[in-house]
């Protein structure tokens, strides 16, 4: 009797495991997506950029070069600590992640190809989307969907890993000296891109300053923020200000444009920097507390 039960418990093992998969078919369509997905991102042709109208004269810009390869794979069976191990069962219904942000930085170093360099040696731990150079040269370095290592630490209202939500691109420039035309006209070109791409927001392009007060100064004071808020990247403070009420709470608004306000001094110091430019002190003086009052208006619009 004992044989014959035993027979059974084999051969039900038998069918259950010959049994046809009842996920077979969404299975195929997962793989089938995660492949369209992967040469997506895999894909190292040059993309165009628009053309834009001059930033001053100048429109010169270039094509894009490859970008370094990356893969997906997928996850099967996972062990958890309380000893069940995960199923892996793939959705039909999925996507690449999009970016919400746009970083922008110099690169405080000599030349593109130093950049470059330091963008493909392990040990150096940093990397950015985009690198653009002073006669608007355009590379790119990896693939907009995926995560680049340029923000650091980094806060930005209640988003604390910019590197997982932003494109970074760095511009070939020491921090010393002007950016050249063609260089932001190339930028300018590439905003144009991505924000019509990932429908960033307008008040989603930032500065490294902005997301790490106090830790970093890229872009320099001579960054045309001006420029970019006029061709619609970014904000710019009205030409004439409107004086903020008395009891106009300057670090909740700081907080609630997006500043890290944990350091109040370097807050403000990084809002001068972009705003302002031509003191970046930490004073507050009528013209910094009006200022920001009218970039605070304009973040609740």
């Amino acid at each position: 009797m004992a044989k014959k039960h035993f027979c059974y418990l084999i051969l039900a093992l038998i069918i259950t495991a010959c049994s046809t998969n009842p996920y077979k078919t969404t299975e195929k369509v997962y793989d089938k997506q995660l492949k369209t997905l992967e040469n997506q991102i895999t894909n190292k042709e040059a993309q165009p950029i628009p053309a834009v109208s001059p930033v001053v004269i100048d429109t010169t810009y270039a094509a894009q070069l490859g970008i370094v390869k990356d893969t997906l794979s997928k996850t099967g069976s996972t062990y958890l600590l309380n000893g069940v191990n995960t199923e892996w069962i793939g959705t039909v219904n999925f996507n690449l992640r999009k970016p919400s942000f746009i970083v922008i930085h110099h690169t405080a170093q000599d030349s593109i190809q130093q950049t470059i360099k330091t963008f493909t040696i392990t040990r150096t731990q940093v990397s950015a989307h985009y690198i653009i150079s002073e006669n608007g040269k355009v590379v790119q370095m990896l693939n907009d969907y995926l995560r680049a290592w340029h923000a650091g630490a980094s806060t930005w209202g209640k988003n604390t890993d910019l590197n997982s939500s932003s494109i970074g691109i760095e511009l070939d420039n020491n921090g010393s000296k002007p950016f050249t035309e063609a260089q932001i006209s190339s930028l300018v070109a590439l905003l144009t891109k991505l924000k019509k791409d990932y429908n960033i927001p307008t008040q989603n392009i930032l500065g490294h300053a902005d997301i790490a007060p106090g830790r970093k100064q890229d872009p320099s004071a001579l960054f045309p923020w001006k420029t970019l808020a006029e061709k619609g990247f970014g904000i710019w403070p009205d030409e004439v200000l409107e004086e903020a009420p008395f009891d106009f709470k300057i670090e909740q608004a700081l907080r609630i444009i997006g500043y890290n306000t944990k350091n109040l001094s370097a807050a403000i110091q990084a809002f001068k920097l972009h705003y302002i430019q031509t003191d970046a002190t930490s004073t507050l003086d009528r013209k910094t507390i009006d200022t920001i009052y009218s970039i605070y208006k304009k973040q609740l619009q």
